[in-house]
């Protein structure tokens, strides 16, 4: 079997300050991070995490902290908060639709001295398969999410050289690869 891999860095160390507590739980549930004097830097060796469990108490206190600034991710935690029994004390989210980079959009959207961030992953893969490597690029500002993979420019140089359509020549899917 397989492992895919996407290690990650925000390559943009973020203030402190800008930082709501709400995402921060989440953040440091996602992502690894290193404090440098006031800011904070955010890393993932295997991936950024879309499961999180983290305690009920700690969760409600840092939405309760936090509801003065605007966050677009902050509803949908709530909204998921209700449907768990109010007795358990850890609780299981689902950020699958709420994506890590709608969290540093909201702290963009923020700050007075952030006016983007760039993320960039690698894809890697423990066996040597075609679609197990590769990379993305992803900028953040107030206004929009973008992002291009290795993929998107394969793809875009290949159009550009007039060799697009179907080919045999085309890279090999884990569908098409042997084990």
């Amino acid at each position: 079997m397989a492992d895919y891999l996407t290690p990650t860095v925000v390559q943009q160390r973020i203030p402190d300050k800008d930082i709501t507590p709400f995402e921060r739980l989440m953040l440091v549930n996602m992502f690894s991070v290193e404090q440098h004097d006031e800011e904070l830097y955010f890393f993932s060796e295997d991936g950024p995490s879309t499961f999180l469990t983290v305690e009920r108490a700690e969760l409600e206190a840092a939405l309760d902290a936090s509801r003065d600034r605007p966050s677009s991710v902050a509803e949908e935690i709530g909204a998921q908060l209700t449907k768990i029994p109010i007795d358990e004390a850890l609780v299981e989210l689902d950020l699958s639709a709420v994506s890590w980079e709608f969290i540093f959009q909201d702290i963009v959207r923020r700050s007075d001295t952030l006016s983007y961030l760039t993320v960039v992953s690698s894809f890697t893969c423990t066996k040597m398969r075609s679609d197990g490597f590769g990379g993305m690029a992803v900028l953040i500002t107030k206004d929009t999410v973008v992002g291009k993979s290795t993929h998107d420019i394969l793809g875009e140089l290949v159009s550009e050289a007039g060799l697009d359509g179907p080919s045999r020549d085309a890279p090999a899917t884990q569908e098409n690869c042997h084990e």
